[in-house]
């Protein structure tokens, strides 16, 4: 019953801000960290790629490689806040059991869901408190600590196991996934991502990660460079892995990235590589408002022109 009521949580909390649409693609790649903003209103975007990994397990004395391709399909729709995402991963693995001089090829789906994820915090949301200073560029690019306050979003999916689930043969043909995503700008350069998720809800085997990834732009920002740790823990599986890798945008919609990254423990060892693109077809339109409609809050005050006028005439007779 907790496991119900912890997605349901997430499905159905209320809508509280704005999102934040960007001229350029916001991709989740090349690392697993997930964005807190969403794609924008009537934006399409895809991201895909292609993975190898090489296991090696030093108890169960197994040894395997894995190649697969991943994809994801992010659609904003509604409000500028909520976006659809799919998610799939299709690997071959080729394992061999050492003990037992046996070969043994598994091919599968290893990931298939789909979500909603949609911002309920963004500290961005009021432009009056984020005005650039505009006389100094170090007080516009130096750390503050109110940079540390994240953008948040929360995420309410579904993952199916179909066909033969050699991968997963334990779990059912559906299960939930929550997930809360934040996001702070620490610089313009700079950005921290941090995921919090419970997945395989209602299964026998439920699994609680974490991702927390920092991003940072070169001199030349089509350039970015990002590290990443990841924690994995269920009653199945336990993993502790380190990601690093580099991505460059070609144009505000298309980005190709690469990594690599390894476990920290040999039960088993995993050393991976990933490569692939991001591209976005941006239907994206500014809505238009009223000017009796956009609640401004400064007023022209009355005879303020002509006080004006006398300031500036009595600081040409002082000077």
């Amino acid at each position: 019953m907790v496991h119900y009521r912890f997605f349901l949580l997430l499905l159905f909390l209320p809508f509280l801000t704005k999102g934040q649409y960007t001229d350029v693609i916001n991709s989740n790649r090349p690392g697993i960290g997930v964005s807190a903003y969403a794609v924008g209103k009537n934006v399409v975007q895809a991201e895909t790629g292609f993975l190898y990994e090489m296991r090696d397990h030093s108890v169960l004395n197994t040894s395997s490689s894995i190649f697969g391709g991943e994809l994801a399909l992010r659609y904003g729709f509604l409000f500028e806040e909520l976006e659809l995402k799919y998610e799939g991963t299709y690997i071959s693995e080729n394992i061999t059991f050492d003990n037992f001089g046996v070969d043994e090829r598994r091919t599968d789906f290893s990931r298939n869901r789909i979500g909603l994820k949609y911002l309920v915090f963004d500290p961005f949301k009021n432009p009056e408190a984020n005005k650039p200073n505009l006389y100094s560029w170090r007080a516009n690019n130096k750390f503050q600590l109110k940079n540390l306050i994240p953008a948040v979003s929360l995420y309410a999916g579904a993952t199916f196991n179909l066909g033969d689930k050699p991968f997963y043969p334990e779990d059912g043909t559906i299960s939930y996934r929550g997930m809360i995503a934040t996001q702070s700008r620490l610089t313009p350069k700079s950005v921290l991502i941090t995921n919090v998720a419970y997945d395989r809800i209602t299964t026998d085997f439920p699994e609680l990660s974490y991702a927390i990834s920092y991003t940072r732009a070169f001199r030349n920002p089509k350039w970015s460079i990002f590290v990443e740790h990841q924690g994995i823990e269920s009653d199945r599986f336990s993993d502790l892995l380190l990601r690093t890798g580099i991505a460059h945008l070609f144009n505000p919609n298309f980005q190709v990235d690469f990594s690599l990254g390894a476990s920290v423990k040999d039960t088993p060892f995993r050393a991976f590589g990933r490569t692939g693109l991001s591209y976005r077809l941006d239907f994206h339109k500014d809505e238009l408002k009223p000017i009796n409609k956009q609640g401004a809050k400064a007023k022209i005050k009355r005879n303020s022109i002509k006080k004006k006028k006398k300031r500036r005439k009595k600081d040409k007779l002082d000077f």
